[in-house]
């Protein structure tokens, strides 16, 4: 099967929501997903980007996707954070997410971070099995604490 793994443009910025909505979907939490074609846009786009992505690509429909961004670690420095990481269901165990995960890794390193960070669910074990492949460390030590949108506006001064 011959895939193109490509830096991500604004037009296909469609398919990356739809398969933001399938890995919700997967996650049991698509009823989550409130970003809004105009926000990836603004928000990947815009003066400042937030993100980057790069896509798995076959016969020019997107099957992949590898999102990410830079964060601080004020113990280390910038590590790239692998935010989504998903292949449509159709196209899984094909070899296309090891394309994905390979390319991504050689982003990190050309950009010379500290590290490449990212979450996975205690009990997606496809993905940990995957994620072990490469040598990662999978710490199950540390909780995610989060407020919501709603939870910010309701804070009061």
């Amino acid at each position: 099967m011959k895939v193109l793994i490509r830096k991500g443009v604004k037009s296909d910025l469609p398919a990356v929501l739809d398969l933001i909505k399938e890995l919700a979907d997967f996650e049991r939490a698509l009823n989550e997903v409130t970003v809004s074609l105009e926000d990836l846009e603004h928000d990947g786009f815009g003066n400042h980007p937030y993100y980057w992505f790069i896509v798995a690509e076959k016969e020019d429909e997107i099957i992949g996707l590898s999102f990410y961004f830079i964060r601080y670690s004020t113990w280390k420095g910038r590590f790239l954070f692998l935010e989504d990481f998903v292949v449509k269901e159709s196209f899984r165990n094909k070899g296309v997410g090891a394309l994905l995960f390979e390319e991504t890794i050689r982003i990190a390193k050309e950009l010379d971070v500290k590290g490449m960070t990212w979450q996975v669910l205690d009990w997606n074990k496809n993905a940990i099995r995957f994620y072990e492949k490469y040598n990662s460390d999978i710490i199950t030590e540390w909780y995610n604490g989060k407020l919501t949108y709603e939870q910010l506006k309701q804070f009061t001064l």
